[in-house]
């Protein structure tokens, strides 16, 4: 007969095994996603930066002693969602405009010595800037439905007419106090913001301080805004 079986009184041995590790695919996949988010964020920054700065520079870092000599807007006013229509009749919408900075007059058809005025300073200005002339549109708001004159559309081949009702444009543009929106010129940049108004009664001497404004804010746009709309 067998003798029993003596049970084994030595501690038994625990083997820990650590958890499985994530395959080598998974923890790319991980790695790239990360590297990926990061690589959008910083193009995102780029692209931005431009814009950032030349605000900045115009807005904040202006010597001390330099004025503006057109009037800031703040808070800025977008392009509204407003139909227009050009000497043609073809619908257009102004938000369509965005792209290029704009120089704007408002006037009747009948444009009388006033908006001649400004019609011709707006040509006259833009011309001056040269080189960058492209990069800025000449545009004449007609508040009406006065025809214009077939003798002055020949001097508006480079401009570009829209007829606006004046609700609409007194919803998006303000003139000072006392004054009409036909009175001044303004200038909207090509994020589509008005950001500018220009004393009422231009004159030969006036619209110098204007083309230093204008000149400046070429200067300080360089390096994101380009001639033509995309």
């Amino acid at each position: 007969m067998s003798s029993p079986q003596i049970p084994d009184d030595r501690p038994l041995g625990l083997t820990v095994h650590s958890l499985p590790e994530p395959s080598g695919e998974l923890q790319t996949r991980a790695v790239n996603t990360r590297a990926g988010r990061w690589r959008m964020l910083a193009v995102m920054l780029v692209c931005a930066a431009p814009v950032i700065a030349s605000y900045f520079t115009y807005y904040v870092i202006r010597p001390e002693g330099r004025r503006n000599f057109g009037e800031l807007i703040q808070p800025q006013r977008p392009l509204p969602a407003v139909a227009a229509a050009d000497l043609q009749g073809a619908p257009v919408q102004l938000p369509a405009l965005k792209g290029q900075w704009l120089f704007v007059s408002v006037a009747s058809g009948a444009c009388e010595s006033a908006c001649q005025q400004h019609l011709y300073l707006q040509r006259q200005l833009r011309e001056g800037l040269g080189k960058e002339k492209d990069r800025l549109d000449w545009v004449w708001l007609v508040k009406d439905e006065v025809p214009v004159s077939a003798e002055l559309q020949p001097a508006l081949k480079d401009a570009t007419v829209l007829r606006v009702p004046r609700e609409a444009l007194a919803q998006w543009l303000q003139a000072e106090p006392g004054r009409q929106l036909e009175d001044h010129l303004y200038l909207v940049d090509p994020l589509g913001n008005w950001m500018m108004r220009f004393p009422a009664g231009l004159n030969a001497e006036t619209a110098l301080k204007v083309k230093r404004d204008l000149d400046r804010l070429m200067r300080a746009a360089q390096f994101w805004d380009r001639a033509g709309r995309e």
